[in-house]
């Protein structure tokens, strides 16, 4: 009888302080609407490659700057980009960074934000938009896999655009 191969063990979520790297690190010099499309467009390539079912938007200053939905995405994700970028806005923090900091403290979001969580979720996938010199301006959002893939597909993106 064949024997299974082994499970690859998952990677384990990051901690509040690789999560606070991040934010240190993906910094933009400036973010203009073109630069809101090559990283749209960057992450919907990603996506598609991954055949993930997700929905990438994309809002700087209250403007929503890109939004695609991939096949298999539904109206709900747009829901869940407009409640996590919503925790981005309010806290100046990714959304899993905002969840993680709650989990850290032996409570979560839902518990201890008195926020409606109809309107905010501290759910990982939304990352803020932080330009040097100024701060955070706007977010970009995924909504459509496990809350740590979304979180992750994001960072990806953003590094790699950030190299150049």
């Amino acid at each position: 009888m064949p024997r299974n191969s082994p499970t690859p063990t998952p990677e384990p979520a990051p901690s509040v302080e690789e999560l606070q790297e991040q934010e240190r690190r993906l910094v933009f010099r400036r973010f203009t609407h073109d630069d809101a499309w090559a990283l749209g467009s960057l992450l919907v390539e990603l996506a598609r490659e991954r055949r993930a079912p997700v929905a990438v938007d994309i809002h700087r200053a209250g403007q929503q700057l890109f939004h695609a939905a991939l096949p298999g995405s539904t109206p709900d994700n747009d829901a869940w980009i407009a409640r996590k970028r919503r925790v981005v806005e309010r806290y100046g923090a990714s959304s899993y960074l905002v969840g993680a900091r709650f989990r850290a403290k032996g409570t979560t979001f839902e518990d201890s934000s008195r926020l409606d969580p109809d309107t905010y979720a501290a759910h990982g996938g939304s990352f803020p938009v932080h330009v040097e010199n100024v701060g955070v301006v706007g977010a970009v959002t995924v909504s459509g896999l496990p809350q740590i893939e979304d979180h992750r597909l994001v960072v990806e993106a953003l590094e790699r655009f950030l190299k150049g």
